[in-house]
């Protein structure tokens, strides 16, 4: 018996229907696949170009194949790469979320979804088709975004990690097509965060000396108790040195070498000699008034001529002035760009300090340099035994540290403006002192024994 027509034009639509709903559930589901994958993809991108040591761009540039020049070109530009990256995480995410709630949707149903909430209108107050809605955004967001921690993020950067290198070039060619499609929105993000980074710097100067405080303590963990560490030593003194100015680490000027322009070539000759530096302040009258440098090498044709020769002609003018206050990360700059060694320090009544030389800039972060004139300690002090020491008034704080073994920052708390030993007992008492006075600053026990109505010129210094 053949079926009623009108049954089958009924049957015929709800199947057409039915199909064409799986189906683009299917379909639906499969797109959700592949932007999922397509998220990990990039998101691993991130981690494996970032990660390339420079060995691993070394290797890339010996090898001439396509992917690796791609990689080499992405590098280039690290804030547009990272910018075309987030764009297109971003949009891929937001595509998950759309389809992860339509196909939601579409597998609850209104129906479902009315009958999850009259359930839960049994223990909640609401409307049971508002709650049936709050539960599949719940399921959404608790979905998707498992989803794309565990396998958009998570899996693929430790995976990219692991293997950057071929992560990379295997990515290399999608990401050359991605950067150009989206060239116009990374390049300007990129930059926004230039001028965002510059603007946040130049107003949270204060950030800096936070950061240097924490690696300082970092430096410090490093270094086991009781011991010096040579390169310990030197990255703290990188991490201060914008913070040192000149007068920390000058020459005062009582222990300048220094010649008179009237002085005649047998006494020039004899201090060049005797001195061994290269270069000589000379000044006019006084040493406040240093007219230019002398140059050791300049003479070395002239050594047999009489006491009249002429030597004024070698003094070089091109003499630079810095203020006791300024930093020396600023005069190195000085010094590079002018191509110049040494550098007269003036204090604030335009008298002059001493001089500050490359050698002392560059032994605030090496430590102290030696050359064949330089005698084996040129700081005048007597040791006693491991807790006892004496030195000279005038011994900079900066040597003091250096010589007892302990941290250049110890007496910062305690020096005011002064740099020298002198100047920190002077500081601290407020007068000068009598001979035989004890003073006892921190762990350090400080007795004057020997001074005139100038200035302290010994003192016996004793680690408690």
């Amino acid at each position: 018996m053949d079926p009623d027509p009108s049954i089958l034009l009924l049957i015929f639509p709800v199947l057409q229907f039915l199909l064409f709903s799986t189906l683009n559930l299917i379909g639906t589901g499969f797109c959700l696949i592949i932007l999922l994958i397509c998220s990990a993809l990039v998101s691993g991108s991130e981690v494996a170009y970032f990660s390339l040591s420079p060995n691993d761009l070394d290797t890339l540039s010996k090898e001439e194949k396509q992917p690796n020049k791609q990689v080499l070109k992405l590098r280039k530009k690290p804030r547009k790469l990272l910018a075309t990256i987030l764009i297109a995480n971003n949009f891929i995410n937001i595509a998950i979320v759309i389809l992860s709630d339509y196909l939601i949707r579409s597998l609850l149903g209104e129906n479902r979804l009315y009958v999850i909430g009259s359930w839960l209108a049994k223990l909640l107050p609401g409307d049971p088709l508002f709650l049936g809605k709050v539960v599949n955004f719940f399921v959404t967001i608790v979905g998707v975004t498992f989803l794309l921690v565990l396998f958009g993020e998570v899996a693929p950067k430790i995976y990219a990690n692991l293997n950057n290198l071929r992560f990379a070039k295997m990515m290399a060619r999608p990401m050359s097509v991605i950067s150009k499609l989206f060239t116009p929105f990374s390049s300007l993000l990129a930059r926004w965060s230039t001028k965002m980074e510059s603007s946040f710097i130049s107003t949270r100067s204060g950030l800096d000396d936070t950061s240097k405080e924490e690696l300082t303590k970092a430096i410090q963990l490093t270094v086991e108790e009781g011991e010096q560490s040579e390169e310990a030593d030197m990255l703290r003194g990188i991490i201060k040195f914008g913070n040192v100015s000149a007068k920390q680490i000058m020459r005062s000027r009582v222990d300048v070498v220094a010649l008179e322009e009237r002085a005649d070539f047998a006494e020039v000759m004899k201090t060049v000699k005797q001195s061994g530096y290269s270069r000589i302040p000379i000044y006019k009258e006084d040493f406040d008034d240093v007219v230019g440098i002398l140059y050791a090498k300049d003479l070395l044709g002239y050594s047999k001529e009489d006491t009249t020769f002429n030597w004024q002609q070698f003094i070089r003018d091109n003499v630079i002035y810095v203020p006791e206050s300024k930093k020396i990360d600023d005069i190195l700059k000085e010094f590079q760009k002018k191509r110049l060694h040494m550098a007269v320090v003036v204090d604030e009544f335009g008298g002059s300090a001493g001089i500050l030389t490359l050698e002392n800039i560059v032994e605030e972060v090496i430590g102290e340099i030696k050359d064949e004139f330089d005698e084996e300690e040129e700081v005048d002090y007597v040791k006693i035994n491991d807790s006892n020491f004496i030195f000279e008034g005038k011994t900079l704080l900066h040597d003091v540290a250096r010589i007892i073994s302990v941290d250049k920052e110890v007496f910062d708390n305690y020096k005011s403006e002064t740099d020298s030993l002198a100047g920190l007992v002077l500081n601290h008492l407020g007068r000068m002192p009598k001979k035989d006075r004890e003073v006892t600053i921190s762990n350090y026990k400080l007795k004057i024994i020997a001074v005139n109505k100038r200035r302290i010129e010994k003192i016996h210094l004793t680690i408690l």
